[in-house]
């Protein structure tokens, strides 16, 4: 019996890992890397596909393993995320970048949880569409779920967000660069794309549209913002074990604090980074893996979601990340033509 049921999570988990071979493939495609979609993104979308559609018809045994990679496979993949990370990067790019980036990250978490309430949204989107809007996107989106601990499908809109609003500012930035619009030196524009950009593969789209002068700094401010999904989940962990609770509990009463260790690990891989030990070659192995573990979290969260669910969501979410996508483009901008110079 036992056998059977870890065969059966087997099935589950090595049907995602034939989506997200398939989503690695697909990324290749040449109309899919000019919108800078990673596998990551298409990953979910094939996972969408597939819930909205044979679904029903595979064996309901196959689920725990779908959801082992919602929840193992999804955390071990954040702890690797650190393998692209030093602490270097943070000497390099220069305390104006640092404390623009905290203030971003700080801002949007706040102004997202606010409207949120105001709105009535349901607490967990909203938080989590605020983390990802916050920091790096879907990674952000996948390192809050298992603090959050909310349903797939929740994770699955915050995801969907993100995506969208990430796009348009893909393509709007360099636009607006292009046109003269901004006035902002290369220095500055570095500085706004890397910490208002949504996913990583945002800000490279962005940057390299704009030339190395702009593309270089961008990363590294942007590889700042993800250092920060860290200590930002052990905060989060904390608010919600005092605040937070009520939403979930029937009783209302506090629950325990969960430490959530794999952002631990996180912080601790950066710093065994910035060590630079591991061949470069082998740095880059590790980081194709953890791309690939990242995708089978994010397939296994879109294989969880329906078209109902997102009924069932409604349109805040989206306007939710509307008005976070608003703060960014205008509260960013201010942040890197004024402050900058004031900080450098």
């Amino acid at each position: 019996m036992l056998g059977e049921k870890k065969a059966n999570t087997l099935h589950g988990i090595l049907l995602i890992a034939l989506f997200s071979c398939s989503a690695f493939y697909i990324a290749e495609f040449p109309f899919i890397k000019k919108l800078s979609f990673s596998p990551l993104i298409v990953g979910i979308i094939l996972g969408m596909l597939y819930a909205n559609s044979l679904r029903n018809r595979l064996p309901e045994t196959w689920v725990p393993g779908i959801l082992f990679c919602t929840k193992q496979i999804l955390r071990t993949g954040i702890v690797l995320y650190g393998f692209r990370l030093t602490f270097q990067d943070v000497v390099n790019v220069g305390l104006p970048a640092v404390f623009i980036d905290i203030i971003i990250v700080t801002g949007t978490l706040l102004l997202g949880i606010l409207v949120g309430k105001l709105m009535k949204m349901d607490k967990d989107v909203a938080l989590l569409t605020s983390t990802g809007s916050a920091i790096c996107g879907a990674a952000a989106v996948l390192g809050a779920e298992p603090v959050v601990k909310s349903q797939p499908h929740k994770t699955a809109v915050a995801v969907s967000t993100v995506v969208i609003f990430g796009t348009i500012s893909m393509f709007l930035y360099p636009a607006m660069y292009r046109a003269g619009i901004l006035e902002l030196t290369p220095e500055q524009m570095g500085i706004y794309t890397g910490s208002t950009l949504h996913e990583v593969a945002h800000v490279v789209g962005a940057g390299n549209a704009m030339g190395t002068e702009i593309s270089d700094p961008a990363v590294i401010v942007k590889m700042i913002r993800v250092m920060l999904l860290a200590p930002v989940l052990l905060i989060m962990s904390l608010c919600l074990a005092k605040f937070g609770n009520k939403g979930h509990s029937k009783t209302g009463t506090k629950s325990k604090i969960t430490i959530p260790w794999f952002a631990v690990g996180f912080l601790l891989i950066i710093g065994f980074n910035s060590l630079d030990l591991l061949p470069h070659a082998v740095v880059e192995g590790i980081n194709s893996f953890d791309t690939f573990l990242l995708t089978m979290a994010m397939t296994a969260l879109g294989a969880e979601t329906s078209i109902d669910k997102f009924k069932k969501a409604g349109a805040r979410p989206f306007i939710l990340a509307s008005v976070l996508f608003v703060w960014l483009l205008v509260g960013g901008y201010l942040m890197a033509k004024y402050l900058t110079p004031i900080l450098s």
